[in-house]
């Protein structure tokens, strides 16, 4: 019997990776399928993935010609090339959206960064985007601003399946946690199937480190650096044993609602000190995914180790987080700004990529695109 690879190992102890990219090239060189046959269970994308996937390659340049000779604007061309990648991943995970029951096999789309603190415009888009792809397997991404947590509550109780990106901050997890329950109660309530509603709640892992050893080091404390952001998730986790494991979540499950999985995102290493597979190998638990990008993916199934991780030392989390805060390290303070310089950065790069489409038209067409 071949011997099970670390991606495989994982799924045993009840956690799905997923893959953080998504381009032409990994969909049609044959490479994704190679990584679905290794066990990898989705997929993720965001604009800086897709910036790096159409604004610094030559494969979409075809396509955007064609578009721009239909008359179309950048915004409408980025919509096209993002819609069509993830449609066609979708179609390669169908076989694993349909063997788990519909709990994997997703991939990934998110709605502009620009309309971020905009409830009503995000609950439009991720509804256009969902009809837009086509596949009962896409997860529309929303950022959970307090505006994107009202979006994925009322696009929960209208049956679509949305990722909660952004997330840094236990009270941000607990707030996007009480959204799902909320609109899968109110979908329940009208009469609507519960059984097709997936949903995941992204937690950003790396850049809690980066961020906190920098407050640390600033301080001369050097015991915590690179300790807490993995505490962070752990006590997000155990947040999520006791949100579903109420009552009021049995409830919901007794009518066939899945839970929502914790997912931890921005898990590539980002300190050289560190391992490479720090925040995978201390991550691993029931109902989990990890969103790992292909670098971090690769050292895992070379030098990771997969057990049971997520539930440990739960002690030393408590005493840790309290000692941050007793050494004037405020960690509500630091995920704040984590959460606006992540959205800026995601709005930097989608308009970085429509400055791209729009050089690439020109150069391509000779036409000015809109």
């Amino acid at each position: 019997m071949e011997r099970e690879n670390t991606i495989q190992q994982a799924l045993r102890h009840g956690q799905s990776i997923w893959c953080d990219f998504l381009s032409r090239s990994l969909l049609r060189s044959g490479e994704l399928d190679d990584m679905i046959r290794m066990g990898v269970r989705g997929v993720t994308t965001n604009p800086s993935i897709f910036e790096k996937a159409i604004g610094q390659t030559n494969d979409y340049d075809e396509d955007i010609l064609a578009y721009v000779r239909q008359g179309r604007n950048r915004e409408e061309i980025y919509t096209a090339l993002t819609v069509a990648d993830v449609r066609e991943g979708a179609d390669h995970f169908l076989s694993v959206y349909e063997t788990s029951g519909g709990g994997d096999g997703f991939v990934s789309l998110e709605v502009s960064p620009m309309i971020a603190h905009d409830m009503e415009a995000t609950v439009k888009e991720a509804k256009a985007l969902a009809e837009l792809v086509d596949r009962k397997n896409v997860m529309i991404k929303i950022p959970a601003t307090p505006a994107g947590v009202q979006a994925l509550r009322r696009c929960t109780a209208e049956g679509l399946c949305i990722n909660a990106t952004l997330i840094f901050s236990r009270h941000q997890y607990r707030d996007v946690a009480a959204a799902y329950i909320e609109g899968l109660e109110e979908r329940q309530t009208q009469g609507g199937d519960l059984t097709s509603v997936a949903s995941v709640a992204s937690l950003f892992v790396s850049r809690i480190d980066t961020a906190v050893d920098k407050a640390l080091q600033e301080k001369g404390e050097r015991d915590l650096l690179g300790r807490i952001a993995v505490d962070n998730a752990r006590a997000a986790y155990r947040d999520f044993e006791e949100l579903f494991s109420s009552a009021r979540w049995r409830a919901l499950e007794g009518a066939g609602a899945k839970v929502q999985r914790p997912l931890w995102a921005s898990t590539g290493t980002k300190n050289p000190d560190y391992s490479r597979t720090l925040y995978v190998d201390s991550l691993i638990g029931p109902n989990t995914v990890n969103t790992v990008p292909p670098e971090t993916m690769k050292a895992f199934l070379s030098s990771g180790c997969a057990a049971e991780t997520v539930t440990d030392d739960r002690q030393g989390m408590e005493r840790r987080l309290a000692i941050l805060e007793a050494v004037g390290v405020h960690l509500d303070e630091i995920t704040a700004r984590l959460l606006v310089e992540g959205l800026d950065a995601f709005e930097t790069a989608y308009l970085s990529l429509l400055d791209g489409i729009g050089k690439k038209g020109r150069a391509l067409s000779g036409e000015d695109v809109g």
